[in-house]
């Protein structure tokens, strides 16, 4: 499995991939399946402000012309206000057939050290759905249980809960960041 930055190229994978989370899960509260090119504005804006977007994929073989995204990953901000811009909240969506593999912890752990490498300063998951996998592999990677907002959503005729999860990354709470670097520098007074 190879680990890399997205690519507007990755469009079509990543949305098919996530239509299925959409149409069939629980991850997203989503209820109708964005297109290509909602689903690329989004990468756009994320990637625009300097977040990691990452994407897993099997290695071509001989057989293969091409790889198969098996997964994508994202750190976005977790609200608006400039205050959190030290947080950031991971997303990750694996295809059906990648799932139970190792593909979401490892897209996970990479996304842990490049929002690190950054200066964000905490990570948030927000966790559709409260899925016992997507605990899992949070938990595996150093997340601490931050909460849970019963019946917050309704999807596929039942109520959803929603986990919050949390870890500290570099830093932490330890030091004050410095407000003239990234991602300090996304507040523009």
């Amino acid at each position: 499995m190879i680990i890399r930055d997205a690519t507007q190229a990755d469009i079509p994978a990543i949305t098919r991939i996530y239509a299925d989370s959409v149409e069939n899960g629980v991850a997203s509260y989503e209820l109708l399946t964005p297109d290509e090119a909602e689903m690329g504005r989004r990468m756009k804006a994320i990637t625009g402000d300097g977040y990691p977007y990452l994407i897993a994929e099997a290695e071509s073989g001989a057989e293969t012309a091409a790889a198969t995204v098996l997964g994508y990953a994202y750190a976005s901000p977790f609200r608006t206000r400039p205050a959190y811009r030290w947080l950031v909240e991971d997303s990750i969506y694996l295809a059906p057939e990648a799932r139970g593999k190792g593909v979401g912890g490892a897209l996970l752990e990479r996304l842990i050290g490049r929002c690190e490498s950054l200066g964000f300063r905490q990570m948030v998951a927000v966790i559709g759905g409260a899925h016992p996998a997507s605990i899992a592999v949070h938990q595996k990677a150093g997340f601490a249980s931050a909460g849970m907002i019963k019946g917050s959503g309704h999807k596929h005729g039942r109520w959803l809960d929603t986990v919050f999860m949390q870890r500290p990354l570099g830093e932490g709470t330890a030091t004050d960041p410095d407000p003239d670097t990234y991602p300090g520098t996304l507040f523009k007074p």
